[in-house]
């Protein structure tokens, strides 16, 4: 049995994932955005699997203070953390800028996984593994944008975080190397049946199915343990090569170094702005 900790596990890929990492018997922490849709998945995970082993997070990971309390819930909970799947995602919304004026779509997709990795990479140790959700949607990042100096369509912005994710994922993987868990960066497969395809491009899609596939068989199966900094392509069934842009150490370096500035800026204007920061 692994203890999984899922984002977005309330609808979508994620929800799906849930229920088969649930089947198989592994200990599975949901996080939700929304405490009532996380109650229900737990309760319907219940009645479905009696012997359910699960455990619910709420937090809005477009705020870094809850993504650090939600990494800090889970490591005073458990010990250990087997894998984490960076699930959660966001396309189109109705405002784009978060309060630091930044790209919503680069928060929630890049800099919340990257904080919430670094926060649990002592949890997940030399076996552990990450699955950061890419897409076959890359393109290169617009550094103002990512910034929050230029504003960008709902399609660029979510192809410009996901190539982002895929680039920090191969730089961290290559910076830890045997000395951390394997950080896998994965394409669950194009216009799969979620409320943001639907949303986005007003199509049913594909079996969700597919997704939740392989993104369980990316936390459990041994052909995945030893491909950190790889991507896998679920479009071809392998692994293949992201954008080259993910390959050019150069651009990769900016971005990380683009996205600790960032998490450094935003984590000093949320003490600023919190109770605890005004005392």
């Amino acid at each position: 049995m692994k203890t999984i900790l899922l984002t977005g596990a309330t609808d979508g890929i994620g929800l799906a994932t849930a229920k088969m990492l649930v089947s198989l018997g592994h200990l599975v922490l949901l996080h939700g955005r929304n405490q009532k849709k996380l109650d229900q998945v737990i309760e319907s995970l219940g009645s479905t699997y009696p012997d359910a082993k699960v455990n619910g997070f709420v937090a809005d990971l477009s705020s870094m203070t809850e993504v650090d309390s939600l990494a800090k819930s889970v490591s005073e909970r458990y010990e250990r953390l087997d894998v984490l799947i960076n699930n959660a995602g966001v396309f189109k919304v109705s405002d784009s800028m978060t309060a630091e004026k930044l790209d919503v779509r680069f928060v929630v997709n890049v800099i919340a996984p990257c904080l919430l990795t670094q926060r649990l990479l002592p949890m997940l140790g030399k076996t552990g593994r990450v699955i950061n959700l890419s897409s076959a949607a890359q393109s290169p990042v617009d550094m103002e944008a990512l910034r929050g100096n230029r504003q960008l369509s709902d399609g660029e912005a979510y192809a410009q975080s996901k190539l982002a994710l895929t680039m920090w994922s191969r730089h961290l993987a290559l910076s830890l190397g045997e000395d951390g868990p394997a950080i896998i960066a994965l394409n669950p497969g194009s216009l799969l049946a979620s409320k943001m395809v639907k949303e986005a491009f007003g199509v049913a899609g594909k079996d969700i199915q597919i997704g939740a596939e392989i993104l369980t068989r990316a936390a459990i199966s041994d052909e995945f343990a030893a491909a950190s900094g790889q991507y896998f392509d679920n479009n071809s069934g392998r692994f293949a090569s992201p954008h080259p842009d993910a390959f050019d150490n150069e651009k990769c370096q900016a971005i990380v170094q683009a996205i600790k500035t960032l998490l450094d800026s935003i984590q000093k204007l949320e003490r600023t702005k919190s109770p605890i920061g005004n005392t």
